[in-house]
C-alpha cells in the first residue's frame, strides 16, 4: 500500500506516544524474526532497522523478512549509506549535529542521496545529538565524535535549535547502544521547551519507569534496542537448553 507524503511523520506527531524496538540486523538472524516479533510489546507503534556496523546487503534482507510477518511501519536507521533499501516504509535521514566529522554531517548523506530518491522511501530530516551515556559507544567510534556531557544541557538545546533553524524536522536525543546511562528527563525537558520539534529518545533504556520518564520529560517517541536483544537472546537459549535437555533425557 503506498503511503501518504509524510505520513510517518504525521504519525509520530499525532500520537501522544509512539513506542519503537531497534533491530540491528547484525544482531538478528533471518530465521529468528518470526519469534522475535512475537516478543516485542504490545504497544510497539514503529520497527527501526539499523545498526553503526552492518554487513553489505543483511539491512535489505532483514526488512523484507520484518514485512513479510508485520505491518508495523518500518524505519531506517541507517550508521552507513550501505544500509538504504526501498523495502523499507522510510528513513531517519540523520546527521550527527553533536560531532565535528563531515563524513556524519553531510558525507554519508551525499553518498546515499540518488539511492534515496530512487526508493520512495518517506524522507524524516533529523538531528542525531549523541550524549554521554557512561561508556564509550559504536557511534563514537564509528563516527570518531565525543558525546556531549549531560550536565551540558544548554549547549545541547542550541544545538537542537540551530537543528530547528537549518531546516530539520525530529530531534534525536540518544544515548548510544548499550550506554550505561540514559539522557536525563532533565535534558529532554530543556529541548521541549525551547524546541519547537518532535523529539526521539534512545539509548540505555531498560525499564518501564525509564521509559515513562522519557514520555513524561516530553519524548514524543522513545526507541530501546539492546535491552530488548539481551531479553530476547536470554529466551531464545532458554529454549534451546530446554530443547538439549529434553533430547538428552530421552
Amino acid at each position: 500500500m503506498k503511503m501518504a507524503p509524510d505520513q510517518l511523520y504525521r504519525e509520530i506527531i499525532g500520537r501522544e506516544r509512539s513506542f519503537a524496538i531497534l533491530i540491528d540486523p547484525d544482531k538478528v538472524e533471518k530465521q529468528e524474526i518470526i519469534l522475535l516479533l512475537k516478543d516485542i510489546p504490545s504497544f510497539t507503534t514503529h520497527l527501526f532497522v539499523g545498526g553503526s556496523t552492518v554487513k553489505s546487503g543483511k539491512c535489505e534482507r532483514v526488512v523484507k523478512e520484518l514485512k513479510k510477518h508485520s505491518s508495523l511501519p518500518i524505519i531506517l536507521f541507517p550508521g552507513d549509506y550501505s544500509q538504504v533499501t526501498p523495502e523499507a516504509d522510510g528513513i531517519l535521514f540523520l546527521s550527527l549535529v553533536s560531532g565535528e566529522n563531515p563524513e556524519y554531517l553531510i558525507g554519508q548523506q551525499i553518498k546515499s542521496a540518488k539511492a534515496i530518491i530512487a526508493s520512495k522511501l518517506e524522507v524524516i530530516s533529523t538531528a542525531y545529538v549523541l550524549i554521554d551515556g557512561g561508556k564509550e559507544t559504536a557511534v563514537q567510534r564509528v563516527s570518531e565524535t565525543l558525546p556531549i556531557p549531560q550536565l551540558e544541557v544548554e549547549r545541547i538545546v542550541s544545538i537542537c535549535l540551530a537543528s530547528q533553524l537549518a531546516g530539520k524536522k525530529i530531534i534525536y536525543l540518544e544515548a548510544g547502544s548499550g550506554a550505561l546511562i540514559s539522557v536525563h528527563p532533565n535534558i529532554i525537558q530543556a529541548v521541549k521547551k525551547e524546541v519547537n520539534l518532535p523529539i526521539i529518545v534512545g539509548g540505555g533504556l531498560r525499564t518501564e519507569k525509564e521509559i515513562e520518564a522519557c514520555y513524561q520529560a516530553g519524548a514524543n517517541l522513545v526507541v530501546v534496542g539492546t535491552a530488548f536483544e539481551e531479553e530476547f537472546k536470554q529466551k531464545s537459549h532458554e529454549n534451546i537448553s530446554r530443547v538439549n535437555t529434553y533430547s538428552n533425557s530421552r
